[in-house]
């Protein structure tokens, strides 16, 4: 079922966006090279249970950390680990969701960590230009079918591969809810779009080929092609004034 949010749902939902987006990017921020996936962990973690917010991960699923911290080639769902250093060069995806006042804010970004190949930075920006390619087609009477064309469309145009076994969601007061929002597919296609709906987008786009695999922890998901890949990802709410990004930080 897909659950239409009132103006007081979006109002609330609004909160814990801002809180989910200041810490994914206070993560960023902290950032280096020689860090170990556990500390930047913690980190967002203490953020945010310091802004009177929950971490939207944590437990979640049977999953051990409170940010999803995926390096590389390691798509999503890298548990945080005390053995796993973030070096210079790398690119770093950060996936951080809040529960505050009975609803969930999720985003991700990914970061570089100093300075990276010029390849790896094309990739940052082609996934996160193809995530606002998303979020214009998130409009009153489209189809969840135009969000995922536009995706698919802007990024297979660099000659880039879209994963598939994984997409975008509702989101509200369970974290995952109806309807899924695939990266890719025909447009016209799927539930249609009305006001008062809130959906994640959330490009995860690789180097090279489609093909994803599961580490032996039954979370991490590596390219299948040993490429790099990227996430971007936006909460977004479908009002009859347009897109409006529940996920916008107000931290620098």
């Amino acid at each position: 079922m897909i659950h239409i949010k009132s103006k007081e749902d979006l109002e609330k939902m609004k909160r814990a966006g801002e809180i989910s987006a200041n810490a994914l990017h206070y993560g960023g921020q902290c950032i280096k090279d020689g860090m170990s996936t556990y500390e930047l962990d913690k980190l967002i973690h203490d953020y945010i249970i310091k802004n009177g917010a929950k971490p939207s991960f944590l437990g979640l699923y049977g999953f051990k950390g409170s940010a999803c911290l995926s390096i590389n080639n390691k798509v999503i769902h890298g548990i945080p680990s005390k053995k796993e250093y973030i070096k210079e060069g790398d690119i770093v995806s950060i996936d951080t969701g809040a529960f505050i006042d009975g609803f969930h804010g999720d985003n991700a970004y990914t970061f570089p960590c100093g300075k990276i190949s010029e390849e790896a930075e094309q990739l940052l920006r082609v996934t996160n230009e193809s995530l606002y390619k998303g979020i214009e087609q998130a409009v009153v009477g489209n189809r969840v079918g135009d969000i995922s064309n536009a995706v698919e469309t802007y990024c297979r145009g660099f000659g880039y591969g879209v994963v598939k076994g994984y997409t975008g969601h509702g989101v509200g007061r369970e974290m995952h809810e109806a309807p899924e929002v695939p990266n890719f597919g025909a447009p016209h296609r799927g539930p249609r779009l009305l006001a008062g709906m809130v959906i994640a987008i959330e490009p995860m786009i690789n180097i090279k080929g489609d093909d994803t695999y599961t580490q032996p922890d039954g979370w991490g998901v590596l390219t299948r092609s040993g490429s790099l890949s990227a996430h971007f990802e936006h909460t977004v709410a479908i009002t009859t004034d347009g897109p409006v990004i529940l996920t916008k930080p107000t931290i620098i």
